[in-house]
């Protein structure tokens, strides 16, 4: 175990909020990779909509398509001026393609605070979950959104007026980071009417690969992202009789697809220290500045997986002061 990991000091809720996710993961996870859907949904405390504003953001869902649970919830600030253009983010959520969803209290909590905090409507996407259905229905469900907010859906009822399709981010904290990554991909592929995707936020991003690595190695005990409930979550992901250099998974390994012709937007890819996932977080930097790609890179040296969930961390305002920062740039980038 390194030092520093066992040096974290956490708040006593905080701590036991990591144990039972740590515990409730490790028991709906079956071992034949099926999950008990019963209990998790148990353990997944919801929150409905904002039907009237709190703090200054009202929310709301809008569903894309039944036969698939496609739904995302929108979040909006009701304290700007409607002559304020405000930026519109897509955020993936993570959970290990496994589990959470757009209303589920820490996820619902945390895109409040996006909406409220960087002034920007945010749509919360909801995809198919593994390993009832595995990869590529994830990207799939994810770009429909996409689809459906650039169509007939830019319309909808309750959109906001002021909201700049041309300055669209996609954005993911771990699983949803992955998610984010792919829609730059598949976006290099499709011809949008309205939107213009200008920015991707990797938070603490989820990739991996068939090497282990020395932070994988070194932080063993750290929370929430072992490697027995990485390696699990892959296998979940994954079609059958593919390994973890699938690239969808190694995006720079040796399956991986060459994306240097891929036209990307600036990347802000934001890491924690105490994250066994980290080297390949780096990795992932680094090959997209041999791609070519602007990508800048964030470290909270103390930070464990998941650590944005936790606004009580010291981390967090700084966290949240990064990404303001980012989209404030690229927009700025974006005027001029």
């Amino acid at each position: 175990m390194s030092d520093a990991l066992s040096a974290l000091r956490l708040p006593w809720k905080v701590k036991m909020m990591l144990t039972a996710i740590a515990v409730g993961t490790d028991i709906c996870c079956r071992r034949d990779v099926s999950v008990n859907r019963f209990l998790a949904n148990l353990m997944d405390f919801k929150s409905p909509p904002l039907k009237k504003p709190k703090n200054g953001v009202k929310s709301f869902d809008v569903t894309v398509d039944v036969s698939r649970n496609l739904w995302f919830r929108l979040y909006a600030p009701t304290s700007e001026s409607m002559s304020e253009s405000l930026p519109l983010i897509f955020y993936f959520h993570g959970g290990g393609f496994v589990y959470m969803a757009p209303d589920s209290k820490l996820l619902d909590d945390f895109c409040q605070s996006l909406a409220r905090e960087i002034h920007a409507v945010v749509i919360s996407v909801n995809y198919r979950l593994a390993p009832e259905h595995h990869c590529p229905c994830q990207y799939e469900d994810s770009f429909d959104v996409l689809k459906f907010i650039d169509g007939d859906g830019s319309s909808f009822e309750g959109l906001p007026a002021n909201v700049d399709l041309k300055r669209c981010f996609v954005a993911g904290d771990s699983a949803g980071g992955n998610i984010a990554h792919h829609m730059i991909l598949k976006s290099g592929e499709h011809g949008f009417r309205e939107l213009e995707i200008i920015g991707l936020i990797a938070i603490q991003p989820f990739f991996g690969g068939e090497e282990r690595t020395e932070s994988e190695i070194r932080l063993l005990k750290a929370p929430l992202s072992t490697i027995d409930r990485t390696d699990w979550y892959w296998k979940a992901f994954l079609p059958e009789g593919f390994d973890r250099d699938h690239p969808s998974v190694n995006i720079f390994g040796p399956k991986s697809v060459d994306i240097s012709k891929v036209r990307f937007p600036a990347i802000k890819v934001l890491v924690g220290g105490l994250d066994p996932l980290i080297d390949w977080q780096k990795r992932y930097y680094e090959g997209l500045k041999k791609s070519g790609k602007e990508a800048y890179l964030t470290e909270y040296p103390n930070a464990f997986h998941s650590f944005y969930g936790f606004p009580e961390l010291p981390e967090w305002p700084e966290f949240i002061k990064d990404v303001a920062d980012f989209i404030a740039a690229q927009c700025s980038k974006k005027s001029s």
